[in-house]
């Protein structure tokens, strides 16, 4: 193809017909923006059903040319063969070939389900930790833009703030308790299997709210907008993690490290998936965001990779060197009554000497 380099493959999926018979998809791809993929939007289709049974890739299809006699010709080389459309019409050619590829199949990465810090840790009579503790502690997360995984759904799409934000009132909100972020895990992971289980997806997504009520305050949530988000991703195929990535990226408390390619055939990637680390809070977010190059123990790793992201929270010496007044929190402001930053920073500092007071001996 003149310009633009181009790959030919299939990729693997199964669809479902109307009569509810399943049938191996044929989907081709085409790299065309030369970047060595397909993943990207609109390199990937399915293929389209063409007369006497056979299947034609609508990317770049082309409209084949009669010659004095009516034979038709491709116009993009000998090498591609003009089909008839099932209607009947002008005959057309595509550059990319559609594959069957159930006998082909696709490489995935493992996913990797991070539980986010734990606290295994001694502790006194108390339940005071007496061990390592983290601050604004995080989950590597991923989720997943239009792509043959996903029947070229876009699961990364969010719904604005769905999860209020707010340091809350007590010391536990700054330490390795990340309620919110927890309490979505807990609400995706159950709106997922009951859709798995047959449930209808406002059902699903009402298990869902309930299990997220259960494990954060209430006011912290729009039910509403979290039910309508559920009810769309889990139309739209995504998986319990898409889910809870979007919900927490649309709330402002992920920071995105990369994409990476999540699933590939014969080697060529097919499915992207954009990595993130996910924090309890917004706030949590930007003091991360903001406070990592301040700190030596992060300028070489710094967010890991897209596939590994790195969430771990800052230490309390960590935390205690950070200057505050080199941070811009203007962002978070929207999210709080009206308050100078200084008198959130003199909060800030008083929550956590307090508590560094209680696990100190």
């Amino acid at each position: 193809m003149k310009g633009r380099a181009s790959m030919w493959l299939g990729l693997a999926a199964l669809l479902l017909t109307p009569c509810g018979v399943a049938h191996a998809a044929q989907i081709c791809a085409i790299d065309l923006n030369g970047n060595g993929d397909a993943a990207d939007e609109g390199e990937m289709a399915r293929c389209v059903a063409m007369a006497d049974g056979a299947v034609q890739c609508p990317i770049e299809q082309t409209s084949c040319v009669a010659d004095t006699s009516g034979q038709y010709s491709c116009p993009l080389g000998a090498a591609y063969i003009c089909l008839t459309p099932t209607v009947g019409g002008t005959p057309s050619c595509s550059p990319a070939t559609c594959i069957n590829t159930d006998a082909t199949p696709t490489e995935d990465e493992t996913l990797v389900d991070d539980p986010g810090p734990a606290n295994d840790g001694p502790v006194d009579a108390d339940g005071n930790c007496l061990g390592t503790i983290e601050i604004f502690g995080g989950r590597a997360l991923r989720c997943r833009p239009p792509g043959a995984s996903v029947t070229f759904q876009n699961c990364c799409k969010d719904k604005g703030e769905i999860v209020k934000d707010g340091m809350g009132g007590s010391l536990s909100s700054i330490t390795t308790k990340i309620a919110i972020a927890k309490g979505v895990f807990t609400g995706m992971k159950a709106a997922y299997t009951a859709f798995k289980a047959g449930a209808t997806a406002a059902e699903a997504a009402s298990a869902g709210a309930n299990a997220i009520i259960v494990g954060i305050d209430p006011t912290s949530i729009a039910i509403s907008l979290a039910i309508n988000f559920m009810m769309e991703v889990l139309l739209q195929g995504c998986d319990s993690q898409d889910m809870e990535t979007g919900m927490l990226r649309g709330s402002g408390m992920c920071h995105e490290v990369g994409s990476y390619c999540s699933s590939s055939i014969l080697g060529v990637c097919i499915q992207k998936a954009r990595g993130h680390c996910c924090f309890n809070t917004k706030l949590g977010r930007i003091i991360q965001e903001q406070g990592r190059p301040q700190l030596a123990a992060f300028n070489e790793i710094g967010w890991g990779t897209a596939k590994d992201p790195y969430c771990r929270g800052f230490s309390a010496e960590e935390f205690q060197a950070l200057d505050f007044s080199r941070m811009n929190l203007s962002e978070y402001y929207a999210d709080i009554q009206a308050r100078a930053q200084s008198d959130i920073e003199i909060d800030m500092e008083d929550k956590v000497d307090a508590y560094l007071s209680v696990i100190k001996p």
